[in-house]
């Protein structure tokens, strides 16, 4: 007999909390039971699903104190039947399909006997035959086994030659191994140079001054200074959302500000020149909400976990706990919604040609989705946790990190990481590229932030001031050289 599994369970349990209006009840066991992370199609299972199997239990109950005293008989009575029959037909239709079968199957086996009895004679017919042939069988194996020597005497001599003609391919192949794995190390390198200069060539554009490569300040220059205190009357508090903020990000191009939060809304505020001055608090500010779920929004699979503008601050990207990247412009239109991930979307990103967005999820992917075609390109499925963080070295590569305590820097058409970076004893809460992109920085829970560079497997850089977990920080470029400004993780 078929039984149910506990994730199954669990399931059916979840969906009757959430169809009797028990939402709280529901939220703590879905997230207790990993309700997100269980491969059960949702669409497929009936609403009232829990109460059906229920009475169809009692149903079973019933059938089985009235079938039989027999436990033995009672449990073949049930082989007879499928879960199907059990949930959509009565007592006595299954007492009717029942004895049916068992007639069925008492015929079957006086059929079988029978067969059985003619089997017996016929081989005992043919057991004589199998003597006499056994023995002519035995002559001949004899001759050929006479034969086989023979053969095996020349066999052997091949097989030496043999094998001293695969010990010289061996030696050819393991000398052209060494060649192709010298010109894939030279293409390597090329590529490496090729998406380093792509990477300058667009920094040439936007900028005219920067450091190449980028030097590290190891020391904390700036700890010395005094700390400022920023008058009340400069500070614009910008009020609206009903949860916690959860990201927030300026428009590359305009006077906008966007940020995302638990409510399940994003908004788009307008922040005029010189709002911060005195007097210009009170002024109504323009603000564009955009809603990520219809009714109410204060549902948890629909918290906006962060956002992102393209380089031309036309579009607006966002993610959120239900798995779903959208885009939309600056009046607030959901232009695109992409679907894949099987988890919470932590992180995305738009490289810097704006035609790719590449996300980070809990479901230990990433995605590199082609905007235009509004699809996916590929996807990467190399760490064993939850995707934390993402972040693009030039148009068509990028690196990720993890609560496996590692970080893959990944391109676009390879099936493996052209670069692995082991080093952290923590979860790797954020990963950012230098300018150049040359350099990678990453925090972890381990309170330590470390220097990558491609040229090396080993940091270059394990900076230990900190105290407390990392969570964020941000390349600071100065004329003195590169900075990084971290974010401690509060008591």
């Amino acid at each position: 007999m078929t039984s149910i599994t506990s994730v199954e369970l669990n399931y059916l349990v979840f969906r009757y909390l959430q169809e009797s209006g028990f939402t709280h009840s529901a939220f703590t066991l879905g997230y207790e039971a990993g309700i997100n992370k269980c491969t059960i199609d949702g669409n497929l299972i009936p609403p009232g699903a829990l109460i059906t199997f229920v009475q169809k239990g009692l149903q079973y109950l019933e059938m089985e104190a009235n079938l039989s005293n027999n436990d033995v008989e009672m449990d073949e009575d049930f082989s007879f039947l499928q879960p199907l029959d059990i949930i959509t037909k009565d007592v006595n239709q299954l007492r009717q399909m029942i004895q049916e079968k068992r007639k069925n199957i008492q015929k079957d086996r006086d059929k079988d006997r029978d067969k059985d009895k003619d089997k017996e004679v016929d081989r005992e017919h043919e057991g004589e035959h199998g003597r006499v042939r056994e023995k002519e069988r035995h002559e001949r194996e004899k001759e050929r086994e006479k034969e086989r020597e023979k053969e095996h005497d020349k066999e052997r001599e091949k097989e030496r030659e043999k094998e001293k003609e695969k010990e010289r391919e061996k030696a050819e192949s393991n000398k052209e191994q060494e060649k192709q794995s010298e010109e894939l190390a030279d293409r390597d390198m090329v590529m490496d140079q090729e998406d380093k200069e792509a990477v300058k060539h667009e920094e040439n554009r936007t900028s005219v001054v920067g450091p190449e490569p980028m030097d590290i300040a190891t020391t904390s220059t700036l700890a010395s200074q005094e700390p400022y205190e920023i008058p009340s009357s400069d500070v614009t508090i910008l009020e609206g959302h009903t949860s916690e903020v959860c990201a927030c990000a300026w428009n590359p191009t305009g006077s906008l500000l966007a940020s995302g939060s638990g409510d399940s809304t994003a908004r788009i505020w307008t922040i005029a020149d010189g709002l911060c001055k005195s007097g210009a608090q009170n002024s109504p500010l323009n603000v564009l909400v955009l809603k990520h779920v219809k009714g109410r929004t204060n549902e948890k699979s629909k918290d906006v976990t962060t956002l992102d503008w393209n380089g031309e601050g036309t579009l607006l990207a966002t993610g959120s706990y239900d798995g779903q990247a959208r885009i939309w412009t600056t009046n607030g239109e959901l232009r695109t919604t992409l679907s894949k991930h099987k988890g919470p979307i932590f992180s995305l990103k738009w490289n810097k040609k704006g035609d790719y967005l590449l996300t980070g999820s809990c479901d230990k992917t990433a995605i590199v989705w082609d905007v235009k075609a509004e699809e996916w390109k590929q996807q990467f499925e190399f760490h064993t946790g939850p995707t934390l963080d993402v972040d693009w070295r030039n148009n068509v590569s990028f690196a990720t990190s993890s609560t496996d305590h590692m970080i893959y820097v990944c391109k676009i058409g390879e099936i493996r990481p052209i670069k692995t970076f082991a080093g952290h004893q923590g979860e790797v809460n954020c990963v950012k590229w230098d300018p150049t992109g040359s350099l990678l920085a990453s925090c972890s829970d381990d309170i330590t932030a470390k220097i990558w560079c491609m040229k090396q497997d080993k940091y270059v850089h394990d900076l230990r001031e900190h105290s407390k977990v990392l969570l964020s920080f941000q390349f600071l470029c100065t004329c003195l050289g590169a900075f990084c400004i971290f974010r401690e993780k509060k008591n």
